[in-house]
């Protein structure tokens, strides 16, 4: 059982001379990404107006009179076009998705003035300031294929906590493993706060971990998920069937999804570039953990007016739901204020963690190169 013990603690040692800095560079973005959206506006002050009135939502004709704004501003991008209702007062945000770019392509990122009558700002995403964090976190800024590398990087991270864990768990008293011992030698204070600060906040550093990688890594997660606990619900990818007439407002397409999910917030309306698009609805229904990227979908021919695509996350299956909770429990957006503060506040203890134990091993190994010089007296 010792010799186990030993190769544990030299198993949590390489990884984390290995991987810690990996660890502090995705804790330390991570850890910013929670106040996204407050800290890009504070940077970006032209962004920052009030509105009066109504915020708007399912009946505001401000969605029209945003879609003419960017057509008129870039009549040649013929792309879609992606409002987001935040359900604050404040400036429109939306996003221009090129045809055939899929969700992570080169996307625009627009904020209109809250009438939607007027640009406020534009920029590329990945060009600013949090879009680039953003990608630090999600692929070290080094393109989408290094996604998959950060997912499985945290498969290693993972590895190193439980090491930590069973390292430290104690053979004898308990009082004794989880004291902080004072006036003690500047190694043993390193020691105490690297194993007191790793123990308090490993359930949350596991549920970012776990959550992340499974977030990095969705085919191998998915191909899990359906082994354990049943199929994924795939989302639609209707098509409209291409006719003559003139295509639907956002307002009458949002009449449509607002009779087929009654209950639920309008969260982002996606008006098609192509011809044979649909209008996207997305939609959080009362039960969706997730605010800001909800999981029910409607999908309606842009001509017609047929709902020819529903995805409801009340009916989701148990991997389905599983999936929906995995973002809003990563970024915290799912708890209040106090817990995304929280979560700030674990995401800086990759950083203590690395820094303690990198001085300690350094002291260690200098006291232990020390002891192996020649006696000369």
């Amino acid at each position: 059982m010792q010799r186990v013990r030993l190769i544990v603690r030299a198993a949590h040692l390489w990884l984390g001379l290995s991987f810690g800095a990996l660890f502090v560079v995705l804790g330390i973005s991570g850890a910013l990404l929670v106040f996204y959206q407050e800290i890009d506006a504070a940077l970006h002050p032209e962004i920052n107006v009030t509105a009066s009135g109504v915020v708007p939502g399912w009946n505001s004709p401000v969605w029209d009179t945003s879609l003419a704004t960017v057509r008129r501003q870039w009549p040649e991008r013929n792309g879609a076009w992606r409002f987001e209702v935040t359900g604050k007062p404040g400036p429109i945000a939306a996003r221009y998705q090129p045809p055939h770019g899929g969700h992570h392509g080169q996307r625009i990122m627009v904020w209109l003035a809250p009438d939607g009558s007027r640009v406020l700002r534009e920029a590329a995403w990945g060009s600013y300031a949090m879009t680039w964090i953003y990608d630090l976190h999600m692929q070290l800024a080094a393109g989408p294929a290094w996604r998959d590398v950060v997912g499985w990087a945290g498969l290693i991270i993972l590895v190193l906590l439980l090491t930590g864990l069973w390292a430290w768990w104690p053979r004898g008293s308990w009082r004794k493993a989880l004291r902080y011992k004072r006036g003690a030698s500047f190694v043993r204070t390193l020691r105490d706060i690297h194993k007191l600060a790793g123990l308090a906040s490993l359930p949350l550093l596991l549920m970012l971990v776990v959550t992340g990688v499974m977030l990095a890594l969705p085919d191998q997660s998915n191909a899990v998920l359906t082994q354990v606990t049943g199929p994924i619900d795939e989302t639609p990818s209707p098509q409209s069937a291409v006719q003559t007439r003139p295509p639907l407002t956002i307002s009458e397409a949002l009449a449509i999804a607002h009779s087929k999910m009654p209950e639920g917030r309008l969260a982002w309306v996606e008006v098609p570039g192509q011809s044979d698009g649909p209008f996207m609805v997305r939609i959080q229904q009362p039960s969706d953990p997730s605010y800001r990227f909800p999981h029910s979908y409607v999908f309606i021919d842009q001509f017609s007016g047929a709902v020819v695509g529903l995805q409801d996350s009340l009916r989701a299956s148990a991997s389905t739901t599983v999936n929906n909770w995995l973002h809003p429990l990563h970024d915290a957006s799912v708890g209040g204020l106090n817990f995304r503060l929280l979560i700030v506040c674990v995401g800086l203890v990759p950083a203590l963690l690395f820094g303690t134990g990198l001085a300690r091993w350094r002291l260690r190994e200098a006291h232990v190169e020390q002891s192996l010089l020649p006696d000369v007296s």
